[in-house]
C-alpha cells in the first residue's frame, strides 16, 4: 500500500461498467430503523469472523497503518480495528523511494512492535516484495515467519490471477490471508507507474480476480486505487469483506497511512486521503520552542533538575 504521490487518483473519468446493476450498498446509516448493536461491542479481541459478521450486518470497520509500538497503542485505544504493519515502512520509517527495498528481517521487527502495542485490534502484517513470489512455499514460509516472529495475526499479499494457488497455500497452512487487489505497489513498473486500476474492460477483470482470491480462501479483499463503481460490484459479488483505500465508499472498510492521515507527510496528497491533524506543524513548533529554550538556557529549569 502506497503513500501519497502526486498521480495518485488522478485522471479523467469513463462509463461506469457497472453504474446501473451495482448501486453501494445499502448502509444502517441509510435506514436508521434497521441499525443493530455493533458486532464489536464487548469485543475483547478482534478475529476475521468480526469483521466477516460486521459485513453480514451492513457495518463498517476501519483500518490504519502502524509501525511501531506506540502508535498501535494509540489507534488500538481510539477502536480502530485493524492494524496494518505495511511494507510503506520503506518509505515512511526506512526512507526508501518505495515500498520494493524493505525486507522480511526489517519488517519483522516492526510487527512485533505493532503486536505488542495491541491489545484489541487485528495486526495484520505486509507480505514484502519478493518474500513470496516465488512459489506457494516461500508465500507460506515468509507467511509463517510473521506469525511466528513478528506475532502478526494476518498476512497481506499483494496479488493477481496467478497468486490463486499462494494465497489457497497461505490459508491452507492456517494464516488468515487479506488480498489485495486494483492498483499494488510492489508491481507498480509493471503496471506503468501510478495509475488509477479498473478502467474500461479491466474493471471486470479485476472483479473476477476478487472473487478468485474469495474462493481461494482470503478472509477480506482490500482495494487500492480503483474505480469506486468496480469497488462497489467487488463488495456486492463477494461474501467477505473488502476494505478500500481510493476505492470509494462501498467497501464494507477504509484504511489509510496514518502519516498521511495526521499530517506528518508534507506535499500534496493523494485525492483520497483525508488530513484529520497536521502534525507535522506541532511537532516541528515543539522542536523550536525546545531548541530556542537550551539555546536560552530556559531549559533546564529548577523543576527539571535534582538539586538535593
Amino acid at each position: 500500500m502506497t503513500s501519497s504521490d502526486d498521480s495518485l487518483g488522478a485522471g479523467s473519468e469513463e462509463t461506469a461498467p457497472y453504474s446501473e446493476s451495482s448501486p453501494d450498498p445499502v448502509t444502517p446509516a441509510e435506514h436508521p430503523e434497521k441499525q443493530s448493536a455493533s458486532v464489536f461491542d464487548g469485543v475483547r479481541k478482534i478475529r476475521t469472523v468480526h469483521l466477516a459478521a460486521a459485513k453480514k450486518q451492513g457495518e463498517k470497520f476501519a483500518m490504519l497503518t502502524s509501525y511501531d509500538y506506540l502508535t498501535a497503542q494509540i489507534f488500538d485505544s481510539a477502536g480502530i480495528e485493524i492494524l496494518l504493519v505495511g511494507d510503506s515502512a520503506g518509505s515512511n520509517v526506512l526512507g526508501h523511494e518505495s515500498t520494493l527495498s524493505i525486507t522480511v528481517d526489517q519488517m519483522v521487527p516492526l510487527v512485533g512492535a505493532v503486536a505488542a502495542g495491541a491489545q484489541r485490534a487485528l495486526v495484520v502484517a505486509d507480505l514484502p516484495f519478493g518474500s513470496y513470489q516465488q512459489s506457494p512455499e516461500q508465500a507460506v514460509a515468509t507467511a509463517v515467519r510473521m506469525m511466528k516472529e513478528g506475532g502478526a495475526h494476518a498476512v497481506k499479499m499483494e496479488v493477481n490471477d496467478y497468486f490463486v494457488d499462494h494465497v489457497r497455500a497461505v490459508a491452507q497452512a492456517g494464516i488468515p490471508v487479506m488480498a489485495h487487489i486494483g492498483f499494488t505497489p510492489q508491481s507498480e513498473h509493471a503496471l506503468g507507474g501510478y495509475r488509477v486500476q479498473g478502467r474500461g474492460e479491466t474493471g471486470a477483470k479485476v472483479v473476477e480476480t476478487a472473487r478468485l482470491m474469495e474462493e481461494a480462501g482470503a478472509f477480506c479483499i482490500l482495494m487500492e486505487m480503483l474505480r469506486s463503481d468496480v469497488a462497489a460490484e467487488v463488495e456486492r459479488i463477494v461474501e467477505i469483506p473488502t476494505i478500500g483505500i481510493g476505492a470509494g465508499g462501498a467497501t464494507t472498510g477504509q484504511v489509510l497511512v496514518w502519516q498521511d492521515m495526521f499530517g506528518l507527510r508534507q506535499g500534496k496528497m493523494a485525492r483520497f486521503v483525508k488530513q484529520y491533524a497536521n502534525l507535522f506543524d506541532t511537532i516541528q513548533d515543539g522542536a523550536r520552542a525546545y531548541r530556542a529554550d537550551v539555546r536560552s538556557g530556559a531549559y533546564p529549569a529548577a523543576e527539571h533538575r535534582f538539586d538535593d
